[in-house]
């Protein structure tokens, strides 16, 4: 069986991680290191979600999640027969949550987010034809800002940090055999601990205090396996696991005196999410793919920052192959925002019935 179904995998590019547990986004994907030659690729993505919840009918949050976009890019280069390079550029972790202003719910006005920017430099080397081991070095640009209002405890605090870049490393290994599209890798990131400086600010007692902070980004596994099951049909399998119980988020003048010995934000549980899809050659040009993605959720009570619990996301891509070695691909993905139960001073709030709309764009080019 020839590779007749050669990059299918870039139809699965809809932004299926966005709502995965803790600040998961863009997944730490190494897929161009695996491509042949000389290539590039640029990405965008956008994702438009609801996520509300309610004390009771009457105290409703309204929308806290707010469109957003994120993008990625890659560089990759053969450098001999059995070694090759490959730069990566993606966003892998953030969030963005709002609660109006103009609500009457208890938290209403209070904000949240982050942004990270990646750029990693991997090293391929092939044993033989069919193992390879790679690793390399992940720059991390890192920042965030809160805003917590409690109007019912004429409370109002505020932190913000500075832009902080630190280094992590990634290592792994693959097992291919090309005739048959098969390849399976198996892929560490290790965890990135950020020292931030921020700027902290009690506005309702007017007292702000430059202080500092550890926030240690998760490691992670990924395990990627695809395969072709016939001469046009290519069968993918991925899971992504996630230590998101050793991130904390615990600025000095929130726990010490907005809500005592409590973090600013946590997560209970680690995460895995799954996907699972298949990829059809439909014409000499056009490719197409549906995959299914699943993470179960905790049960947990979710932080008020991060109102969700689970996931399960359906996800379809189409891929033209505009000249020999041009391509544009294009993803959307629906989602089901597992239901999340938050405690506001001992009081249960429920978010459920949530969802997003992502859809993604890729174009990429072989030299």
């Amino acid at each position: 069986m020839k590779k007749t179904v050669i990059l299918i995998t870039l139809c699965v590019i809809s932004s299926k991680e966005v709502y995965a547990g803790g600040m998961n986004l863009s997944g730490q994907s190494i897929a161009p290191l695996f491509e042949k030659g000389t290539y590039i690729e640029l990405s965008a993505y956008t994702f438009d979600p609801e996520v509300s919840g309610k004390l009771t009918n009457s105290i409703q949050s309204g929308n806290v999640a707010k469109k957003g976009n994120f993008f990625g890019g890659a560089y990759k280069q053969d450098l001999s027969k059995s070694t090759s390079m490959s730069i990566i550029i993606d966003q892998p972790f953030g969030a963005d949550i709002r609660y109006s202003a103009d609500s009457t719910y208890p938290l209403s006005g209070t904000s949240a987010t982050v942004e990270t920017i990646a750029i990693s430099g991997i090293i391929r080397y092939k044993i033989g034809t069919l193992f390879s081991v790679y690793g390399g070095l992940r720059n991390v640009t890192s920042s965030g800002e809160v805003t917590v209002n409690q109007p019912s405890n004429n409370l109002l605090y505020t932190m913000k940090t500075d832009t902080q870049n630190d280094w992590g490393y990634l290592f792994g290994a693959a097992y291919e055999i090309p005739d048959i599209a098969l390849r399976t890798s198996l892929t560490y990131n290790s965890d990135i601990k950020v020292n931030f400086n921020s700027q902290e600010n009690i506005v309702s007692s007017s007292f702000a205090r430059e202080t500092s902070f550890n926030v240690n980004m998760p490691k992670s596994l990924n395990f990627d396996f695809q395969m072709g099951v016939s001469q046009s049909t290519l069968l993918m399998f991925s899971a992504r696991w996630v230590e998101w119980k050793k991130t904390k988020i615990t600025p000095q003048l929130f726990t010490q005196y907005v809500d005592t010995g409590s973090n600013l934000v946590d997560f209970k549980e680690n995460t895995i999410t799954y996907s699972l899809g298949l990829g059809q050659k439909l014409t000499n040009t056009l490719t197409g793919s549906i995959a299914i993605a699943y993470e179960k959720p905790s049960g947990n009570v979710a932080s008020n920052l991060s109102p969700t619990d689970g996931y399960t996301s359906l996800i379809a891509g189409l891929k033209y192959q505009a000249t020999q070695n041009a391509a544009i691909a294009t993803g959307v993905s629906y989602t089901w925002i597992g239901e999340a139960k938050t405690n506001l001073a001992g009081n249960e709030a429920t978010f459920e019935n949530n969802h997003s709309v992502n859809f993604g764009v890729k174009l990429s080019h072989h030299f």
